[in-house]
């Protein structure tokens, strides 16, 4: 069994996809992906989401207004994440944090935010979910200020072994993508090699970031399946051991029953 531990189910173009969101769904059970985290990336997405884990048991969700957001959203406040975080099935706050790759000219409103939702991550004891791109002191930073007891993952990773190694260090979870099957990618193979498995996901994000040998398509859960087996060879282990260790982490890590 995999779990795809974070992906954007309501962002999958499902134009031409006969059978909708159901049949992306059960493409990913025939390939042993039986759990989903789909992730919000507003608050319109957050609450929006609610609707879609209380008809499926295996998709869980979060509340969180993405860092890169700032042209359509205010500042999300402590108040609004909380009241969404209630909701059954949200299990983490985010996705949110810093990016100076995409939107340096932010950074005020990305800090803002992520403020708040550390402070939300504190006060409902809920795991945070971080995006960071070229903003390592600053998150690390960020991080140690507002010190989290439920922990969280750096989502997507990109960055270099030090600031995953700070980040473990705070007790976060270090989730890996698509991207680690791309040829250009050997700096961030190497960073999954020094992981600890105990503190290792995957994930698809999709619908981007789709692995070889599926680049220039939609990215769908089922892809999961490739990164999963990328990350065993990288780390000697089979795809088998690979699955139960990271869905085992994926329940501790969200605080989901077995």
């Amino acid at each position: 069994m995999l779990v795809d531990s974070h992906c954007h189910l309501d962002h999958l173009d499902l134009v031409d996809r006969e059978g909708g969101l159901e049949s992306v769904l059960a493409d990913a059970n025939a390939r042993g992906i039986t759990q989903f985290l789909s992730v919000a990336v507003d608050l319109a997405t957050s609450a929006s989401l609610v609707d879609l884990t209380t008809s499926h048991s295996n998709i869980f969700s979060s509340v969180g207004v993405h860092p890169l957001q700032k042209v359509e959203q205010p500042v999300p406040t402590v108040d609004q994440l909380l009241a969404l975080a209630d909701a059954p099935n949200v299990v983490a706050i985010g996705e949110t944090g810093l990016d100076n790759f995409y939107s340096a000219d932010s950074f005020q409103w990305q800090r803002e935010s992520f403020i708040n939702h550390l402070k939300a991550s504190q006060q409902c004891g809920k795991p945070i979910i971080i995006h960071t791109r070229e903003a390592r002191d600053e998150t690390i930073a960020l991080l140690r200020q507002y010190p989290l007891q439920a922990g969280g993952v750096m989502h997507c990773f990109t960055e270099t072994w030090e600031m995953a190694e700070a980040a473990l260090d705070l007790g976060f979870y270090i989730s890996f993508s698509g991207i680690v099957t791309f040829n250009s990618a050997e700096d961030l193979r190497e960073v999954v090699r020094q992981v600890p498995l105990d503190r290792l996901l995957v994930e698809t994000d999709s619908p981007w970031l789709a692995p070889v040998p599926h680049r220039g398509k939609q990215n769908e859960p089922q892809y999961v399946l490739e990164v999963a087996q990328c990350v065993a060879q990288l780390k000697g282990i089979s795809l088998e051991q690979l699955a139960e260790i990271t869905t085992q982490n994926f329940h501790r890590l969200f605080k989901i029953p077995r």
